[in-house]
Order: C-alpha cells, then structure tokens, then sequence
C-alpha cells in the first residue's frame, strides 16, 4: 500500500465530518452546566422563600423554648420562688445539723441509750405520719369543691390528691377518711367511695405542706381549679398557719408480705 500524500493527510486532518475530542467534551460539560443552573422560576423563588421562613420559624422556637423558663415569669413570682428556695435551703440545713449531731452523739457513746430511744421514737412518729396512724399538724390549707350538680368523679379527687402530693403536701384528709398509700377511689351513688367508705359533696381536703406552694399548683393553667370550673363547681382554698389532720387509717394485717430480717454482721 502507498503512503497517503501531504494532501490527503491534511484532508484528513481539517475534515469537518470528522468529531473533534476536545469540542466534543466541553460542549459535553456546557449542557450539563445549563442543565444543573438553577433558573430564577416563579416555582424555585416560591421555593427559596419558603425555605427562609421555614428557618426563621425554627429558629424563633429554638429560642422560644430555651427562654421558656424562669424568664418568663414576673417580678412577685420570682421573688416567691426565691423565698421558697431559701427557707427550703435553711429547713435541710437545720435537719443537716440535727442529724449530725445526734451521728456526733451516738458514735461517741455519751447517753447513747438514751439518745437511740429518741431517735427511735421521732422515726416512729414520722412513719405514724406517713402511715397516718398519728394525727398530724402543722401548716398547710384546706380546699372544699361543692359539686352541686354532682358532675365531680373518683378521677377528678384523684387528679387533685396526686397535683397536691406534687406540691409537697405531707398529710392529706378528704371528708373524715385519711389518705395514704393504699388508698383508692371509687364512684359511687350519691359521693365518691374513698378506701370504701362514702364520701359526699361537699369534697373537704385538709392538707398539710408548704400553703403557697399548695395554692400556687392548684392555680396553675388546666389544674385542679380550671378543671373544677369546667365541671361547674368551684374550688374555695383557705390558707391555714396551723391546722390539724384527725382522721386516722387503721393498717390492714399483712397476709403475705414479711419484713427481711437485716443480715448478721457475721454472715458473709
């Protein structure tokens, strides 16, 4: 075979039938560049303001509810919880000293018999309270709901015994029937059956505990009182410096459940 001449090579070299590699590539990345720009539609600018406001409204409640705390409240209520913070701080730490003085007493062994029977009695009274086989006093408030229309359910005490026990309340007495651990609530004809004795309106909690505190969460929005008005009753509250809880619950025998005897110091 003869080889091509100058002629040829260069019609071979200048034909424009012929695609060239370079032009091929950039006009290759130049449609793929008008494809991917984005282009100012009345769709992507509706798009891109949405996204603002998207943001902006994330960021608004980011903050909301990182200010949402004690920011909000005004200047008598912090000052209320700032006095109930200090008189609280001031109580446990008078209970601190109590404590370990009477841990000084018994480690040293001076009037140490003496010492553990009072201890062993102010526990005793203490357990009597919570068991509520002692009457109790001290400060607190007492909080009676009508219900003339008997719309007032087993629920609703319920909900009022469990937003008190929140609040701090110590010993609690609804009608002449002291409540503990145990006790239940039924609805019953004519009243709400409470630990199964019948109680009827008017409802009379007799709390002891912190009144304001009390008072405060009874207020709050969608709490016992909102709840209460909403049934047509109303909740009357009355702030007590002292009052005393009488009623008492007379304990159940244990069927089953047995105390575990503590291990000897010699038991491994």
């Amino acid at each position: 075979m003869s080889e091509p001449t100058p002629d040829e090579r260069a019609t071979e070299v200048h034909d424009p039938t012929l695609p060239e590699r370079g032009v091929t590539g950039r006009r290759a990345w130049q449609t793929l560049f008008r494809v991917a720009r984005p282009r100012a539609t009345r769709a992507n600018i509706f798009a891109a303001l949405l996204a603002l406001a998207l943001g902006f409204a994330l960021a608004t409640q980011v903050r909301s509810t990182t200010n949402a705390g004690l920011e909000t409240l005004r200047e008598p209520e912090l000052i209320r919880i700032l006095d109930d913070v200090n008189e609280e701080d001031q109580r446990l730490q008078a209970e601190q000293r109590t404590l370990e003085a009477q841990r000084d007493r018994l480690l040293s062994g001076q009037g140490s018999s003496d010492e553990a029977v009072r201890s062993a009695q102010e526990r005793a009274r203490s357990l009597g309270v919570l068991a509520g086989t002692t009457t109790a006093s001290g400060p607190g408030m007492t909080m009676t709901i009508p219900d003339p229309s008997h719309q007032v359910t087993a629920a609703n005490l319920l909900d009022a015994l469990e937003e008190l026990r929140d609040a701090g309340a110590e010993a609690v007495q609804i009608g002449s029937v002291r409540v503990v651990a145990s006790t239940h609530f039924t609805d019953a004809e004519g009243g709400v059956s409470i630990s199964g004795k019948l109680v009827a309106p008017p409802y009379v909690f007799t709390v002891i505990g912190d009144p304001a505190t009390m008072s405060a969460a009874m207020d709050i929005p969608g709490g016992v009182r909102e709840s209460m008005r909403r049934l047509g009753t109303e909740a009357t509250i009355v702030s007590k410096r002292s009052l005393t809880v009488t009623a008492l619950h007379q304990p159940m025998a244990r069927r089953y459940a047995r105390p575990v005897p503590s291990p000897s110091p010699t038991s491994s």
